[in-house]
């Protein structure tokens, strides 16, 4: 039985050290949340691979600026009359639940049209959806006028990465299989 306590315990330690996967990222880099410096948010997002458990800082100056959580439509008309949620801290995060698109934008009148909004899309990856070398070749698809889920639509995942969802899997077999032996 000690052998059996021993495994699941070992396992368990193996599980905690795989769970850190999130990453941390600060929009606009070391400029942040700004109309200064003409930072171009699409182009920010787009060197980025977001993924679900991952945390989104704002940084910026809360005498000027805002963070306002909106939908696909407000986003694209820079419409702040009614956001989802307002962050006025000047220093604030936010925590990715849910894959899908999540939209940003500065409240302040003239902001977001100044470029000050940003779409953080959080893709649901698989090993099957990868790109062969082949097909990583041919010409792309053009992709279809379809329009993003506004956040409030996307469902919240609750996601086992890497190696955890094996380790799930492994430990109660492995306790089963060793308590044969006890």
């Amino acid at each position: 039985m000690a052998l059996v306590e021993r495994a699941v315990v070992f396992l368990m330690m193996m599980a905690a050290f795989q769970v850190s996967h999130a990453a941390e990222h600060k929009v606009g880099d070391s400029a942040g949340w700004t109309i200064i410096g003409n930072i171009d948010y699409k182009k920010w997002a787009a060197t980025k691979n977001f993924q679900v458990g991952d945390t989104i800082i704002f940084e910026y100056n809360a005498k000027f600026h805002n963070v306002m959580r909106v939908t696909h439509a407000m986003y694209k008309s820079c419409n702040a009359s009614s956001p989802l949620t307002t962050m006025t801290t000047g220093n604030d995060t936010i925590k990715i639940t849910n894959y899908g698109h999540h939209f940003f934008l500065c409240g302040v009148p003239g902001h977001c049209q100044a470029g000050q909004k940003v779409d953080i899309n959080v893709v649901k990856v698989s090993a099957a959806a990868a790109p062969t070398p082949s097909s990583a070749m041919a010409s792309p698809v053009p992709p279809a006028n379809v329009p993003a889920p506004s956040p409030n639509n996307a469902a919240p995942l609750i996601v086992a990465k890497g190696g955890v969802g094996l380790m799930g899997l492994a430990m109660p077999l492995l306790a089963l299989a060793l308590s044969s032996y006890a």
